[in-house]
């Protein structure tokens, strides 16, 4: 028989370490294709897109390896979930996209939605965890 705590331990570690990693890659792959990651931001409306679009790869860099390892896991997690409630909402709006886009944007949106939940869950354990 397993002890369930253990079991919790290592699905939480191995839920932590995809979700992380998983964000850190696409922080990369933004890094590696900047050009293109700002002009989606000032496609947006995104003030200072020059600035604030690499800011936001390097939150989602930084705070995605932090989730991935446990380390500052408030400062980690608290950069992913705050990431993903601006970006959620401003860069992925489907409801005022064009009809071309739309269907693209919504599925951008709901799986934001869902990182997001993942986020808050982790973001909770951080809190708790202290």
């Amino acid at each position: 028989m397993t002890d369930d705590s253990e079991t919790d331990g290592t699905t939480f570690r191995l839920g932590r370490l995809v979700f992380g990693l998983g964000m850190a890659l696409q922080a990369s792959e933004d890094f590696r294709d900047m050009d293109d990651t700002v002009e989606y931001a000032e496609s947006a409306g995104v003030p200072f897109p020059d600035r604030m679009a690499p800011l936001a790869s390097g939150m989602m860099l930084v705070g995605g390896l932090g989730v991935a390892f446990w380390r500052l896991p408030r400062v980690a997690t608290g950069a992913v979930t705050s990431f993903l409630a601006v970006v959620t909402l401003t860069m992925h709006d489907f409801w005022n996209a064009d009809p071309d886009d739309r269907d693209g944007e919504r599925l951008a949106f709901f799986g934001n939605l869902a990182m997001f939940g993942a986020a808050v869950a982790f973001l909770h354990e951080a809190w708790r965890s202290d």
